[in-house]
């Protein structure tokens, strides 16, 4: 983990072997998508979703769409209040989901806690320029939930995505929820991707007050996506006061909790958006990362033409396209760059809150196995790894090297070592195309026992 010093931060084990809690923080992925969004899979169902949260190690889900009128409706109907401003899954006695779980024998600790969240596209025309912003809006009650989509409904088409594009500005958006609950929390999404956010190059403003007006007082979060990462907002002193969040975007299962939030706080709404509003790194603690080299939009480019470049080479190029010659989609990294008022590597500044960066352990277990993610040999031995230590964040971040020696081939170790110390190589995502990782050199043996599974 980054800290202030530049030395590794003390970390804890979420969950120790067979599930059991050792010392248990709160772990919160506030921004998924469910099956009612487009390009999501019909698998992310709320009973689905409480059991793969729990096999990552994730407390608290953001429920996702909750201005569609059939997944507010599955929400009512599956979910019942938990600890205030929080849901759970209806019976679900002693911590069994409804559907079993997937993973035979493991036993997840606890049912994941659900708070309500939505994220709305707001397409608009401001200063002359049309404006595509994306902003999450965070409730504490079914009640506030409909109220918003009462008045939503009336201003633009709710039913026809889990995530609906309205004309409607984001200082408008904000001014709508506000006035329904002030303890709604409204946050930019992904603030930096090219065409849907607050800073993106190709539809964004250059500050938050440009976006918000007056309402840019109440904004006290923004997250940062998976193209960038806390050292790269660092670079900004405007926003030293604004906390920087992170979430996995999720389309599918698998790809929850990629990137989370822990804190260690009271389990209730007002608990969670304290700890964020406060800014207290005791409070909260650090954010989970992608590798920001690994989203979609990090470096500039043209995916039809196979062309990426990094900003230096993008000024030279006038950012247009060598093949081409047309304009490139300039990404998270050149836009973070011209907004900067601090150097590349700069020091955080004083109470920021520490990140770790991680891999998906199937991602690290396929490329020591020379598979693919979906490949068999990969979901036996993430079933029985998790069986074996915990769970999945147990696992990436805390467990000795020496315990996961006796769950997993020496290569998945070895990779997990590789990546905690931030040694491997990322070819960078552009223009919608993911970054390449690479954890072995070319040429490093990958396990080639005729035994390819430890298990």
């Amino acid at each position: 983990m980054h800290s202030r010093s530049g030395k590794p931060a003390p970390t804890f084990l979420f969950f120790s072997a067979r599930g059991k809690v050792r010392d248990m923080k709160i772990v919160a992925d506030l921004h998924i998508h469910s099956p009612y969004s487009r390009a999501v899979s019909k698998e992310m169902t709320l009973e689905n979703l409480d059991t793969w949260a729990r096999l990552k190690g994730i407390t608290v889900m953001g429920t996702g769409d909750f201005t569609h009128p059939a997944w507010i409706k599955e929400i009512k109907t599956k979910l019942e209040p938990a600890e205030s401003g929080l849901f759970r899954l209806k019976n679900s006695p002693n911590g069994v989901p409804l559907g079993g779980t997937p993973l035979g024998k493991f036993d997840a600790p606890h049912p994941t806690r659900f708070i309500l969240t939505v994220e709305i596209s707001s397409i608009y025309s401001k200063g002359g320029k049309t404006r595509r912003v994306h902003s999450l809006i965070f409730v504490s009650s079914i009640e506030t939930a409909e109220k918003i989509n009462a008045v939503l409904g009336v201003r633009g088409n709710i039913r026809s995505d889990g995530r609906p594009i309205l004309g409607l500005g984001a200082k408008e958006l904000a001014k709508i929820v506000f006035d329904i609950d002030s303890r709604a929390m409204v946050v930019p999404a992904h603030c930096w991707t090219p065409w849907f956010s607050v800073f993106g190059s190709m539809s964004g403003f250059d500050t938050l007050e440009e976006c918000y007006d007056e309402y840019a007082k109440h904004i006290y979060a923004v997250e940062t996506g998976l193209s960038s990462d806390p050292a790269m907002n660092w670079r900004l002193s405007r926003l030293d006061k604004i906390a920087l969040i992170s979430n996995s975007d999720s389309h599918s299962l698998q790809r929850i909790g990629r990137e989370a939030n822990v804190f260690d706080t009271e389990l209730s709404y007002d608990g969670i958006m304290s700890a964020i509003k406060s800014h207290d790194p005791k409070r909260f603690l650090f954010t989970v990362e992608f590798f920001p080299e690994e989203g979609k939009y990090h470096y500039d480019g043209h995916r039809n033409c196979n062309f990426s470049c990094g900003p230096e080479e993008t000024k030279r190029l006038n950012k247009l396209c060598p093949k081409c010659g047309k304009p490139v989609t300039v990404g998270v990294m050149y836009r973070v760059d011209e907004l900067a008022d601090r150097p590349a590597g700069a020091a955080p500044p004083a109470g920021a809150i520490p990140f770790k960066s991680m891999v998906p352990l199937d991602e690290i277990m396929a490329e020591a196995l020379g598979v693919g993610t979906a490949s068999k040999k990969v979901k036996e031995d993430y079933r029985r790894m998790i069986e074996k230590i915990g769970t999945e964040f147990a696992i990436l971040i805390d467990a000795p090297l020496s315990d996961l020696a006796s769950a997993a081939i020496p290569e998945v170790v070895e990779g997990i070592r590789r990546v905690r110390e931030r040694r491997l190589h990322i070819e960078p995502g552009f223009d919608g195309e993911y970054g390449k990782v690479k954890i072995f050199k070319e040429g490093e043996a990958v396990f080639s026992s005729p035994q390819t599974s430890l298990f």
